[in-house]
């Protein structure tokens, strides 16, 4: 038997809508992206949204539209996929990583305090907490540190459709939301992003940026009079547009959005109850008040270690064990993978700060020690059990 690591939800209803396009001949940004925008808006309760080609797009587009220049700093978590950094980078700013709590996977904030209250220079201007995997960091903790230090917070919430805390959805707490629709989310549009935002000055730019600048839209320009001269453009921008085929994707995805994130639930519920008694093993653990989504679920390889209790000579001799079991699993036809990587370890980082391993512990544990298990909608009960049964026989 073959187990993906996961399987986007592609029905008839995605490939009639994609259709629609090819017959209008409208096929870069225009109406079904807007459509797809307006029902993102309503699904996330945010006042404004803005698809571009990727959640890196968004992320970029968010630091510049807040201003982000080089010399700046910005704070990312240092256990995150390598997007989170990479946009900072963009900007010409300095990256300043920030150590995770090992239980939740997402940036420490008593770490993230004492990074800011270090900042005698006053040069950090953002920080981005990322949503990892489905569960909302410590927002809330996270604005109160933003507001004393006068920082602005872009959510990286790429892995975070359906996550919740309470019933505020995920990329609504700070000034800025980024997702991804990545064919690993729960919802694809094959590439493409989404950044949301309650402010109008903040939706104005972001629209500009991700149209080389341009002061109005193709679709403004086309549905007014004058369509025939091309607008102004004021600021330099990039060419991060979402095309009219994927926005009519996304249309008819976020229809099933619900019911998709609900089947994932469920059966990372089944992950829950099945696993928790294996010690081998750390099952993704939830705070009170939060809603887990499970873009992936991810477990961390500690054969019974409590995570403080892993020093890097430990979590060395836990990874190669780790991958053992995981190629085990592969054997057997189990796909499975690392959460994600500490990105203080990745040659670029680490040679351009000059970064060690042990600078950010948790963040280097998560790296060795996480594994993703295959996780999708329509998994099946016989597609289930087989990956259950080989963890127990692989681990036992």
């Amino acid at each position: 038997m073959k187990i993906p690591i996961t399987r986007p939800v592609i029905d008839d209803s995605d490939r009639k809508n994609i259709l629609k396009p090819l017959e209008s001949g409208w096929l870069v940004q225009g109406p079904c992206v807007a459509e797809f925008e307006r029902v993102f808006r309503k699904f996330t309760k945010s006042k404004f949204a803005k698809a571009v080609s990727s959640c890196t797009a968004a992320l970029h587009l968010s630091l510049e539209a807040l201003g982000i220049k080089a010399e700046d700093r910005v704070v990312a978590p240092s256990f995150t996929y390598v997007a989170s950094a990479n946009s900072i980078e963009y900007t010409g700013a300095k990256t300043l990583f920030c150590d995770i709590d090992i239980k939740t996977f997402n940036i420490d904030v008593n770490r993230l305090a004492d990074i800011l209250e270090k900042d005698r220079s006053k040069r950090i201007k953002a920080v981005i907490p990322v949503n990892l995997f489905g569960l909302c960091a410590d927002l809330t903790g996270i604005i109160k540190l933003a507001k004393r230090y006068n920082i602005k917070v872009i959510e990286d919430s790429a892995c975070g459709l359906g996550a919740y805390i309470d019933a505020k959805h995920s990329g609504t707490f700070g000034d800025i939301g980024c997702f991804s629709f990545h064919p690993r989310k729960p919802i694809t549009t094959g590439e493409g992003g989404m950044v949301i935002t309650d402010s109008l000055k903040i939706d104005v730019k972001i629209s500009s940026l991700r149209d080389h600048g341009a002061a109005k839209t193709d679709l403004n320009r086309h549905n007014t009079k004058g369509a025939s001269i091309l607008p102004e453009f004021n600021i330099r921008g990039y060419n991060y547009r979402m095309t009219d085929l994927q926005g009519a994707l996304g249309i008819s995805q976020m229809k099933k959005a619900e019911e998709i994130l609900e089947k994932r639930i469920k059966i990372a519920q089944r992950y829950n109850k099945t696993l928790r008694c294996e010690k081998k093993l750390s099952i993704p653990y939830v705070p009170p008040g939060y809603i887990h989504s499970y873009q992936s679920y991810v477990c961390l390889f500690t054969n019974g270690l409590d995570p403080s209790e892993l020093t890097i000579d430990r979590i060395d001799k836990l990874n190669k064990e780790r991958n053992g079991f995981m190629m085990k699993l592969e054997a057997k036809g189990i796909s499975t993978r690392q959460g994600t990587h500490a990105v203080h370890t990745l040659g670029y980082y680490k040679n351009k700060y000059r970064l060690r391993n042990n600078d950010y512990p948790s963040s280097y544990a998560a790296d060795r020690l996480s594994i993703a298990l295959p996780l999708y909608s329509d998994m099946t009960d016989k597609e289930f059990d087989y990956v259950i049964s080989n963890i127990a026989e692989i681990l036992n």
